[in-house]
């Protein structure tokens, strides 16, 4: 009994992989001062030898010398497909191994990512149903595509939002996070019900809903009144695989 005890407690041991040794000490710190068992490589080859003694392979893509983290991975894969991989990169044109997968952002994808990352899959080593919340990550690289300097709204159906940028948070002087939950025609009935069935029938029809009038947007407390605005409502499937739709808005001249 106390064995089985001990063993519970015993800490996940996760795999680094780095040719820099400034993002190997940092990235170690974190996962030690969360528990975690850090195993450092900063080769293919030194990696390699460790891989039969870890729980978690979190992974730098591009190394040194024409090196990759997926030959790796790769290895991984082939002698112990039950451990996760994560991997981290510069891009996202390349998927890598199977479903346990993940793939983080580098300089985009937060420490808290990772350690959300690293939760779900101790979750899953431990026999537990894990759920990976991935929403923030995949709303936040739709707003990294469409700019800094655009309005972004991503919505249901029924009109709540989802996710918004900085710049639209801004405009309405809240944060960020106030959004998330509420619903757009509850906080600005204004908008009336022309616009919930503007965003109805392009969530439910694929169809794509262009406006350059200030209709589409709230009275905002910040002076726009001299603003000419290009507001664009195209779909998209949620994270969850309901139907949304994404509202953007643009400032095309100013009079």
């Amino acid at each position: 009994m106390e064995t089985g005890k001990a063993e519970a407690k015993k800490p996940i041991r996760v795999l680094l992989l780095d040719d820099r040794q400034d993002n190997l000490i940092l990235r170690a710190a974190i996962l030690r001062s969360h528990g975690y068992e850090a195993v450092t490589s900063s080769s293919v080859e030194e990696a390699e030898a460790h891989l039969s003694n870890i729980d978690i392979a979190v992974l730098d893509y591009h190394l040194g010398a024409g090196k990759f983290g997926t030959e790796v991975a790769q290895s991984l894969r082939d002698k112990r497909p039950e451990v996760p991989i994560i991997i981290l990169s510069a891009t996202l044109e390349r998927k890598f191994g199977g479903v346990e997968d993940m793939h983080l952002l580098k300089g985009y994808s937060s420490v808290d990512d990772l350690l959300a990352a690293l939760h779900s899959f101790e979750a899953k080593r431990r026999g537990k149903p894990v759920v990976v919340d991935a929403r923030g990550f995949f709303y936040s690289r739709i707003a990294m595509a469409m700019g800094e300097d655009v309005v972004m709204e991503i919505l249901d159906r029924d009109g709540n939002w989802l996710y918004v940028n900085e710049f639209f948070a801004r405009l309405y002087e809240r944060k960020r996070g106030w959004f998330p939950g509420k619903n757009l025609f509850q906080e600005f009935p204004e908008l009336g019900e022309e616009w919930k069935e503007i965003i109805r029938t392009v969530a439910d029809t694929r169809e794509t809903y262009v406006d350059r009038s200030f209709r589409g947007l709230p009275h905002l407390p910040t002076r726009t009144d001299r603003w000419n605005w290009n507001i664009l409502v195209f779909p998209l499937k949620l994270h969850d695989n309901r139907n949304g739709v994404v509202l953007t808005a643009r400032v095309i001249e100013k009079r």
